[in-house]
């Protein structure tokens, strides 16, 4: 059996997708996966040893660059590796226009998609055009669950273990230079939507508190690096990281002793790699995309309800202790 997965963006949602390949080879061995996903999470998808094909896509980039003829070039390679192959299904599981019109230009058996979105998702309907199949899910489907779902009921088997993210373990090699080599808490403080933010003054007495463990502050753009360093200015033995690429984020993620973020990609990725983590929810819903998968994951707030320091110190201590 040959499948295509198409969940192109964006990092969590990325990461939350990854348990689906698991599941296809619970159930069929022999069963060869590949990926479509945006350029930037192509290293990530890599990590997953069962993803035999990962084909970049990068439409952003592209349609900034269509007069140039590498450009072009380079589109006409991508429609020519999603064509390369006959698949047995194509699942969109993001359930947009742009993921449906990939799906409609593979050449596939069945093309299966969602029948509707989740709450507070960015489901774009018309996308159902492009399905041979569409799959209905409840609206209040945790957000990795939703695509296990949709390929489960389409392949016929049930959705009955833990999510299985397939990534690897923290290995005991050399680590990068900017990487303490003992142990250390993250804080992933940065988030576009300043709603979905822990006030600063929580973040200092959190260190403050773990004191003196060595704290690491990593930063997307330049307001985020700003106030890392004000969280640095007040915390002796934290540390502002230098700019990370893509996957120097994952090893921060799979090597932190513990690792306390708002809701966020890399946050996520600490728990899919069943870090200690302090999940921070304080403007988004918990249901939706919260580590429920390991005692090692402590999700804490909601919507409107941000978690108290206190609450966030408890639940940090018990799990070093747990260690």
């Amino acid at each position: 059996m040959k499948i295509l997965l198409v969940r192109v963006s964006s990092l969590g949602d990325v990461l939350h997708n990854l348990p689906i390949v698991a599941d296809i080879r619970r159930h069929f061995p022999d069963a060869q996966v590949d990926w479509v996903v945006e350029e930037g999470y192509v290293s990530l998808v890599k990590l997953n040893p069962h993803v035999r094909k990962v084909i970049p896509f990068a439409l952003r980039r592209w349609r900034k660059g269509l007069g140039n003829a590498a450009v072009r070039a380079e589109l006409s390679g991508f429609f020519r590796d999603l064509r390369a192959e006959r698949y047995d299904y194509v699942f969109d599981t993001q359930g947009l226009i742009k993921t449906g019109i990939v799906m409609a230009c593979a050449r596939a058996g069945q093309k299966i998609g969602m029948a509707n979105g989740t709450e507070d998702s960015g489901y774009e309907g018309v996308s159902r055009i492009f399905h041979s199949r569409s799959i209905p899910v409840a609206p209040r489907t945790h957000a990795v669950a939703r695509g296990r779902e949709v390929v489960a009921a389409a392949l016929g088997y049930a959705v009955d273990t833990p999510p299985d993210f397939g990534l690897p373990a923290p290995d005991a090699g050399a680590r990068p230079a900017w990487m303490p080599a003992g142990d250390y808490a993250v804080f992933f403080h940065g988030t576009a939507r300043d709603a979905k933010k822990w006030p600063a003054a929580h973040w200092i007495a959190l260190g403050q508190a773990l004191a003196p463990m060595t704290i690491l502050l990593p930063w997307g753009s330049p307001r985020e690096k700003e106030e890392a360093e004000r969280l640095a200015a007040a915390l002796p033995h934290a540390r502002v990281l230098p700019k990370l690429s893509m996957m120097d984020a994952v090893e921060l993620a799979r090597h932190a002793a513990l690792a306390v973020g708002v809701d966020t990609g890399l946050t996520h990725i600490a728990a899919a790699f069943v870090r200690p983590t302090v999940e921070i929810y304080a403007d988004s819903p918990r249901w939706k995309t919260e580590g429920n998968w390991s005692p090692r994951i402590v999700n804490l707030g909601d919507t409107g309800a941000p978690p108290s320091v206190d609450d966030v110190v408890t639940a940090a201590r018990r799990l070093l202790e747990r260690r």
